[in-house]
């Protein structure tokens, strides 16, 4: 492989939220010369990518592309998690400690505990290299653009203009004037005036708002425009409207394919335009996962059940005060997880690892349950394939005490949201693809490992990977 770094003027990394494998070649028919065929024609093109954890979702999975590393090392398992201080859920980018621009929302990145990518580019110029993050969603805009970024923008989903924060020192004059002149909301006919906004977030066309900012941005900024090379985060989605099931929107996903592959042909032609595509080292990821959808499987037979935490947690509770006395054990549940009272249990002068293994041996024998993870286990048992992706997705400080795997099939409900989804292990199958004219085009069908994404663009642009990845580049 020649050297990337001897051409590259621009790092653009593309995620497509919910991008699948097999819909982009299911609906291959439909698409033009210049989108997703171009990048499967020029491109390295990995088939199957996967992450080395579970319970993924966009904010974890965007983490994980961008540092190079597990929440186990990043620390975000998640676009929420519980905090065990308060018992409230606690959003992966909100910090008080920062006004937004053009948004009521306070957000930062320093729940992210390693480096990333753009981060490490930012060391490696003595700051001269600009980056910028451009996304419909606040998680995934400021995750990927990481600490030192010029800037992130994202779609306020209550006035359907772009915002940001003051975490980041460069917010642009002009986007007020584009906010203006040429902002979402103009474009948006939705006569529902409450999700107005919201709705445009999981269609098609928040793609297309995506892309014109990025040609502003372009246009307004000197990306690219030296020799120190500069980075881009951009995000689209994949996914269905408004979380529907598949089944009734399967037209709608040829749609959103189809779009998307025009986004691209855009993107690549506004590249060349502003840039010049010998100067661009261009990488498409997927957040590795589709949003959760209820299906009543029982219809044909296959094994299901209804499995309630808070009905579990309760009934552990008992148990625990029937084994050691009473009192409130079982502090908080959330996500599958049990949160255990510290305080109680230090008070007490019970031994912590001694109760989690009696709360596992208790709760696995629950209808549904197939398995019940420690943290004493999780942390300390001897490696297998099966607990290192557990594993891999827990924090100490943030996961709960107890980690509850139900088997495929089952049904999670939600009371207090009335929510169900159907669990399923099976891998959903997403692409990697790099196109620049020192990769050499190929189509590579053995599975990697969605990590190995970051120290590869490090190894392309000679830089240091981020600080959490251990692992090495893609050797392609």
């Amino acid at each position: 492989m020649q050297e990337a770094s001897a051409q590259t003027r621009l790092v653009v990394s593309v995620t497509i939220d919910q991008l699948r494998s097999d819909y982009i070649n299911t609906f291959s028919p439909f698409y033009g010369s210049q989108g997703f065929k171009r990048l499967m024609r020029e491109g390295k093109v990995y088939q199957q990518v996967q992450f080395s954890f579970d319970n993924k979702d966009r904010a974890s999975a965007i983490a994980a592309i961008y540092t190079g590393t597990t929440p186990s090392v990043n620390g975000i398992i998640g676009s929420q998690w519980l905090d065990r201080t308060t018992g409230r859920q606690q959003n992966c980018v909100d910090d008080a400690a920062f006004m937004g621009n053009n948004t009521n929302e306070n957000s930062s990145a320093a729940w992210l505990l390693t480096s990333t990518l753009p981060d490490e580019l930012k060391i490696a110029t003595n700051n001269q290299a600009l980056v910028y993050a451009v996304s419909p969603f606040r998680d995934a805009a400021i995750l990927s653009a990481g600490h030192a970024a010029n800037c992130a923008f994202w779609i306020n989903p209550e006035t359907g203009k772009w915002c940001s924060t003051t975490y980041y020192k460069d917010f642009p004059l002009w986007l007020d004037n584009y906010n203006t002149q040429q902002g979402p909301d103009l474009r948006v006919k939705d006569k529902d005036r409450v999700n107005r906004y919201r709705r445009l977030l999981t269609t098609p066309a928040v793609n297309n708002e995506v892309n014109l900012l990025t040609e502003e941005l372009l246009k307004q900024s000197e990306l690219g425009k030296d020799k120190v090379v500069d980075f881009l985060s951009l995000t689209y989605y994949a996914g269905t409207y408004q979380h529907q099931p598949l089944q009734t929107v399967e037209q709608e996903m040829q749609t959103v394919y189809t779009h998307i592959d025009a986004c691209m042909a855009n993107l690549l032609n506004l590249l060349e335009r502003q840039v010049g595509m010998n100067h661009v080292l261009l990488c498409i990821s997927s957040t590795g996962y589709t949003d959760p959808i209820y299906q009543d499987i029982s219809a044909y037979n296959i094994p299901t059940g209804e499995f309630y935490l808070n009905r579990c947690a309760t009934l552990l509770n008992m148990f625990l005060m029937a084994t050691y006395g009473e009192g409130n054990y079982v502090e908080h549940y959330y996500d599958q997880q049990i949160y255990l009272n510290h305080k109680l249990i230090e008070d007490k002068h019970l031994d912590m690892a001694d109760i989690q293994q009696k709360a596992s041996e208790f709760l696995v024998q629950f209808s549904g349950v197939s398995e019940v993870y420690s943290a004493n286990r999780l942390l300390l048992a001897p490696y297998t394939e099966r607990i290192e992706r557990s594993r891999n997705g827990y924090h100490r400080k943030r996961s709960g005490d107890l980690v509850i795997e139900v088997l495929p099939g089952w049904q999670i409900i939600d009371e207090h949201t009335q929510t169900k989804k159907v669990v399923s292990q099976a891998v959903t199958p997403t692409p990697l693809i790099i196109l620049h004219p020192a990769f050499k085009a190929a189509t590579i069908a053995s599975p990697v490992v969605a990590e190995r994404i970051a120290p590869t663009l490090a190894n392309a642009i000679h830089i240091r990977a981020p600080n959490g990845c251990s692992l090495s580049p893609l050797a392609e």
